[in-house]
This record gives C-alpha cells, structure tokens and sequence, in this order.
C-alpha cells in the first residue's frame, strides 16, 4: 500500500493539502474519488490519459473511482485557461462526445469499478431558488481572483454571467457526489477549490 501511494503522488503537480490526502489513502476506509470531465470534444486527450494513469493507482488501492460527465456544464463551456467566451455546444455535440468517453476511460480503469454519473441528472432539475443559494456562497471579487477571469476583465475583454456559474456548478457536483477526493488538470485548480469550498458550506 505504501508503495502505491508512493506512486500516486509521483509526478503530481500539487496535493492539497498533502497530509489530509495521505491520512485519507492509508485508512482502510475505501474513498470515493472524483474526476469530471465535460464532453466538449469528441475524444480525450492525452492530458487525460495521465490523470487516467493517477486514478488507475487509487483504483489498484481499493478507492472508488467516480468518472462524471459534464453533459450539462459542457453547455455553459469550462472558462478555465480561455481568453475569450467559448462557444455553446448543441445537445446533440454534447451527447455524441459522451458515448465516446465513456468507451474510452474503460481502455485504462476498471469498469466494475468505476461509476460514471452524468452531472444533467441533478443540475438540469436545480430550481431557481436553489441556483441563488449556490451563487449566494461566492462573490465577485473572489471570482476576479482567478487568474483567467482577472486577465480578461484587466483588458477588458467580456465575461458572460454564465462564466461566473461555471465553477459553482461544477463544485456543486462534489456536494452531490459527497466525493473525498478530486483529482484535474492545474488548469482545474481553481474549479477544484470551490468544489471543497461548497461541499464545506454545505457540511459534507
């Protein structure tokens, strides 16, 4: 087991924080681990195959790995890394990418024992009120903290409304999924953090 967990944090770019995740993976309580990704292309990437590589480990280590699409906020499109809007997918663009990831992640993880949920199942159903609750945990100037909205908004280039919801979505997935642990890109840190940050406020 130690030399698994060895192998799980070689070549990670940023644990955080490093002992909660040590103390997390050398319990003998299995943990749910999330990793998300929105079907805004037809194919994963080889950036993908690395984390699949991580969540393979954790897998070997006896965790639950949680594999969600982001068949909903693929629609509102990641902000993450973007210097201008990006484009809004069709449904159909949305449900095509899924069924190609889904067959895919399975060349690398175990599908019996990996669940794969899709984020529209509890997003596409949110009343308005409860949007505002979600919303009503962040505010604006912590949004400008990042660093590809505060680039944008410096040079005054537009930042749609939708852009701000984003990662409050996305972190309103681990409040669903009660996930453990969450696993992404350095591009995702910041979608990471506010994933904790509600799962926090709403004492999971």
């Amino acid at each position: 087991m130690t030399d698994l967990l060895n192998t799980f944090k070689h070549g990670l770019e940023e644990i955080i924080p490093e002992n909660i995740l040590t103390s997390l993976l050398s319990g003998k309580k299995k943990r749910i681990v999330k990793w998300g990704a929105d079907p805004s292309a037809p194919d994963l990437h080889l950036g993908h195959l690395v984390i699949l590589n991580k969540l393979k480990c954790l897998q070997d280590m006896g965790h639950t790995i949680v594999f969600l699409i982001g068949d909903f906020t693929a629609l509102i499109g990641d902000p993450s890394g973007k210097s201008e809007t990006r484009p809004v997918l069709t449904q159909e663009d949305v449900q095509a990418n899924t069924l190609t990831y889904e067959k895919q992640i399975f060349k690398k993880l175990d599908p019996k024992k990996t669940v794969v949920q899709h984020n529209s199942k509890w997003l596409s159903t949110l009343s308005s009120t409860e949007i505002m609750k979600i919303m009503s945990t962040y505010n604006v100037a912590r949004m400008l903290e990042r660093e590809d909205f505060k680039n944008r908004y410096s040079k005054g280039v537009s930042i749609g409304l939708h852009e701000f919801l984003y990662p409050l979505l996305q972190g309103y997935d681990s409040v669903i999924l009660k996930n453990d642990i969450e696993i992404g890109g350095t591009d995702q840190k910041f979608n990471l953090l506010v994933g904790r940050h509600l799962q926090s406020v709403y004492g999971i």
